[in-house]
């Protein structure tokens, strides 16, 4: 006792630590910029109530008035250049040189004084590199500060010489003395042309930061208990401009107060939010947090989507919110859990996401119909038409609703069409929940109303061999699964469940088929020259031979189930009255047992029942109301009294229904035929 209360309180803790970590991914994951509470457009009414400034703050000006000042004043900005005066006596000196050592003998001396006059004007005026020029004619520069031994002087760029500017002005407008060849061939003029000037990058940045720091990006103030609209009012230029201004004051404020207090917010939400989930599954749905796995698997999809959610929201300029398809929670968890449980979820995760979204309001305004519509067109997904129809009823849903709020909202038919576009790529993404379906059974261990629709299909390979091999057991598994599952949908159980677990619940008999009477053709029984407990041992071995054969063919665990229960934990009937009539006084051995267990839920127990009654009824001579009703009667509540029925949760009032539909079944099966007559000769 006391181990099993460590397991328990191990397991408590367990499935808290899945919570918990859960909880810390998700706020981890959150953006964590506070958010303005208002949404507002310019032109459209004020959807809230009064609104007052509750402190003092400064009118921004939009975006384009400010570049625009900007940009008035960067017209009168003249960046700033450095004169080497050393450069022009540099270049003389070596004109000098070279005119004496070797120029002379062909060049006139007038020559000389000539360049050194020309030269000496563009080195005055200034020779800049060709790529700084290029510069500022593309940011149309119209005039420079030409700094030379610290004393500035303003200078237009025309004014100014690039090397290849220069030479073609020596050559331009000769006096008639002066030969063009001379200079080019003889002088090589362009040995002497070089840049005198560079950019001053500090100083001209600089002047350009005073420049801008003198435009301000406000214009006026709005003081504390100022009015700034009321509810009704439509939103003119002037005062979009201060709610604009009141909502970046507001989102600076937050961040000045560091994102410390988003984040204990966003604490107390998740936590808050994923509690509630964990009451309602304990209150609501035990069945379901009692094993880990299935808590793992509804805390990882609601993770999924609100990272998705996250990661959409920090990415904003490219996606959108609503095409992250949320209903994709209700969907696979109708799959394998019920819708209940799966609008909670849904609700939950909608609600985590809510005040990440642009407009939380519209936010839930939306999901929660598609929740809504989800919840009713899917309650068990069985045909891949069904995730179709939902997938259709999902984007018209979410366009009915939008459009309905904006009517709503605005009085008009002001939509932005891209939000249709955004809720086509919904339903689109929306197909994916087929593939995770299986992904999930994989994963998990669950098996869908989809899988067992295709298991139950008489044309897989297994089933055609047991119709095959076992032509008896496969028709009585057949009989049985129809009784089954009618029993099932009167009680509001699983009948697919119940009707494929009948169809695979005796393929054990395929080891030895011809030991049982059902397929025995000829009429010849080998049990009867058989030892009783072993004979009593080959027709208990079905059930473990049956779980081989489901192994091997990789039946899910939920089908074995109704292989290892369908007889239970008790005993081959026949043989083992043979064996206490024939030994009173002896035990029973073993072999006259089969291995069980017991049926644990409803679907197993009706399994049981029907196989019961379905096999006892096949040995009655006679057939009618009164006997098959009695027949129902006597072998079930027999089991009842033996306690197979024990860790079953039915009902005295489902059990009465299932035997009513049981002898009702029966009684269609052997309904008396009218007899035809005979032709007369």
């Amino acid at each position: 006792m006391a181990k099993k209360g460590f397991i328990n309180t191990t397991s408590t803790i367990f499935k808290v630590l899945l919570f918990v970590i859960a909880a810390a991914i998700i706020i981890y994951a959150l953006p964590r910029e506070g958010h303005f509470r208002y949404q507002f457009q310019e032109g459209k009414p004020w959807r809230y109530g009064l609104l007052t400034a509750p402190y003092s703050f400064s009118i921004y000006k939009t975006d384009a008035a400010y570049q625009a000042e900007k940009d008035s004043v960067l017209k009168t900005f003249r960046p700033y250049l450095q004169k080497n005066p050393l450069v022009l006596s540099q270049m003389l000196e070596r004109l000098e040189n070279d005119y004496h050592n070797y120029l002379r003998a062909t060049v006139p001396s007038y020559y000389l004084a000539y360049l050194t006059d020309q030269l000496s004007l563009m080195y005055q005026a200034g020779i800049v590199p060709a790529e700084l020029m290029g510069r500022f004619e593309k940011e149309k520069v119209k005039g420079v500060v030409m700094v030379t031994d610290k004393v500035g002087e303003p200078r237009d760029i025309e004014a100014l010489f690039t090397a290849k500017r220069a030479y073609s002005a020596l050559l331009s407008n000769l006096p008639d003395n002066i030969d063009e060849n001379i200079l080019v061939r003889n002088c090589h003029i362009e040995n002497y042309l070089t840049e005198n000037c560079s950019y001053d990058e500090a100083a001209s940045n600089r002047i350009r930061e005073d420049l801008l720091a003198g435009v301000s990006q406000t214009y006026g103030m709005v003081q504390r208990g100022e009015r700034i609209i009321d509810q009704g009012e439509i939103i003119n230029h002037e005062t979009y401009l201060k709610l604009l201004s009141f909502k970046r004051h507001s989102e600076e404020r937050n961040d000045r107060a560091g994102s410390q207090n988003v984040l204990i917010g966003q604490g107390f939400w998740v936590c808050i939010l994923l509690s509630l989930l964990a009451i309602f599954l304990l209150r609501i749905s035990p069945e379901i947090i009692k094993h880990s796995h299935n808590i793992l698997f509804i805390l990882i999809l609601i993770v999924i989507m609100v990272v998705l959610s996250a990661l959409v929201v920090r990415n904003n300029a490219l996606l959108n919110i609503y095409m992250v398809p949320f209903a994709i929670i209700p969907v696979l968890i109708c799959t394998f859990f019920d819708s209940r449980t799966a609008f909670f979820a849904f609700v939950i995760t909608v609600l985590i996401c809510a005040p990440i979204a642009p407009f939380p309001f519209e936010f839930l305004m939306l999901q929660l119909p598609v929740g809504m519509a989800t919840f009713l067109s899917l309650k068990r997904l069985t045909q891949r038409s069904q995730l179709i129809l939902c997938i259709v009823w999902t984007f018209i849903v979410y366009s009915i609703t939008y459009t309905g709020l904006a009517l709503l909202q605005e009085g008009s038919l002001m939509v932005q069409w891209k939000m249709y576009v955004y809720f086509a790529v919904n339903a689109l993404l929306m197909l994916s929940a087929y593939l995770l379906i299986y992904v999930c059974e994989g994963l998990f261990g669950y098996t869908s109303d989809v899988t067992l629709m295709e298991l139950a299909n008489i044309n897989t390979p297994l089933l055609r061999q047991f119709s095959e091999n076992c032509p008896g057991s496969f028709q009585h598994s057949l009989q049985v699964s129809n009784l089954a599952s009618a029993a099932a949908t009167a009680i509001g159980a699983n009948a697919q469940l119940v009707r494929t677990g009948a169809l695979y619940h005796d393929i054990g008999k395929m080891a030895q088929p011809s030991f049982y009477t059902e397929n025995q053709l000829d009429g010849v029984n080998p049990l009867v020259n058989m030892p009783i407990e072993e004979a009593a041992k080959i027709i208990t071995d079905h059930v473990p031979n049956g779980l081989k054969i489901a192994g091997q063919h990789r039946l899910p665990k939920i089908i074995k189930d109704f292989i290892a229960t369908h007889h239970g934990s008790g005993p081959a009937r026949y043989f083992y009255t043979l064996f206490k009539n024939g030994h009173p006084d002896e035990p029973v051995p073993a072999s006259f047992f089969y291995p069980g267990p017991n049926p644990f839920s409803r679907e197993t127990a009706i399994l049981m029942m029907a196989d019961t009654v379905e096999a006892a009824s096949r040995s009655m001579k006679h057939y009618d109301e009164q006997s098959l009703s009695d027949l129902v009667d006597n072998l079930i509540d027999r089991q009842v009294a033996d306690g197979s029925y024990k860790s079953v949760p039915i009902t005295f009032l489902e059990l009465e229904t299932v035997k009513n539909v049981l002898k009702e079944k029966l009684q269609s099966i052997y309904h008396a035929r009218i007899v035809y007559p005979s032709e007369k000769k």
